[in-house]
């Protein structure tokens, strides 16, 4: 981070985004208080609504569209929407997802974080739209933790010390602090990390492109750090409710895992998270049935995201 006021670019990945997009754009304005916002990307996965009509007619803001042609993903949004910009005019990327909004002055706290020598991605506190915490914070994927989270529950596995991946205890959230990864909806890059580690990871079409951004960087040195002075609405996506996303947040979390341990600890946290999904589904979990389904049959699983 250079010295002075941060420059600070935004990028925003659309697909058929229409509804929530105006209140994203119309945020930017307060949330970059304290920053020089020095331009904003809206990367588009060939919506099929208004979402690129509303980008174009946001009024006030140094904004720019990119078209992709298809939905190629969330990961190749983001890296179309970063070529765009001059990094080395910039001193950080926020990448956001359309359903966010910043509350205001969100982004001179991140900045200030990405300050201190060795942190490359600052994330803000999550909220619902009615104001409570979203937990988005993440330990590192293990095997105890996939077994504890397949026998009692992430939420619960959350809580008792670090048991869980996924930090749940509401007091975890009050303090800053480093993270392995955290919920990719709302983050800013430092462009010394962009620069260093190159482009997201495409493959992973949708879910745990941010998880592997994150790690790749720790593996280089760089902390993700956590900033509860900076604060976001997020209102959510659908993979809890959608079948067929949930499927594939699945199966890209065993993918990811795979690729970074050893054949045998890899099979050991499938059959975890195959127990796992297994126990819900047999519960009536709708979700865990089609991620059971992708897991054990990979002929199933999604390839490509629908246009």
């Amino acid at each position: 981070m250079t010295p002075g006021t941060p420059r600070i670019a935004v990028v925003i990945v659309t697909y058929n985004s229409a509804e929530v997009l105006g209140g994203c754009l119309r945020s930017l304005l307060d949330g970059s208080r304290g920053v020089r916002l020095e331009g904003v990307v809206v990367a588009d996965n060939a919506s099929k609504d208004d979402s690129l009509r509303i980008a174009e007619k946001a009024s006030g803001l140094p904004l720019q569209t990119v078209q992709l042609g298809r939905n190629a993903g969330y990961a190749a949004a983001v890296n179309a929407g970063v070529e765009a910009l001059d990094i080395q005019q910039l001193d950080a990327v926020f990448v956001i997802n359309p359903d966010c909004r910043l509350h205001p002055g969100a982004l001179a706290p991140l900045a200030d974080a990405l300050r201190q020598p060795g942190r490359g991605i600052a994330v803000p506190r999550l909220t619902n739209p009615d104001g409570s915490l979203q937990p988005s914070l993440r330990r590192t994927p293990t095997v105890r933790r996939a077994l504890a989270e397949a026998v009692i529950g992430g939420d619960l596995a959350g809580r008792i010390g670090t048991l869980g991946e996924l930090v749940t205890d509401p007091r975890e959230y009050e303090r800053p602090g480093a993270a392995a990864w955290a919920t990719g909806a709302a983050m800013l890059v430092s462009t010394d990390v962009i620069r260093e580690i190159g482009p997201w990871d495409e493959s992973f079409l949708l879910y745990s492109e941010e998880t592997e951004f994150a790690l790749r960087a720790a593996d280089r040195g760089w902390a993700l750090w956590y900033e509860p002075a900076s604060v976001v609405e997020h209102i959510g996506g659908d993979s809890g409710v959608n079948p067929t996303l949930a499927a594939l947040l699945i199966v890209n979390k065993v993918k990811l895992f795979r690729r970074r341990r050893s054949t045998p600890a890899a099979f050991v946290y499938y059959l975890a998270v195959v127990l796992g999904e297994g126990l819900r589904a047999l519960a009536g979990r709708r979700t865990s049935r089609a991620s059971v389904v992708a897991l054990l049959r990979p002929s199933r699983r999604l390839q490509k995201l629908a246009d």
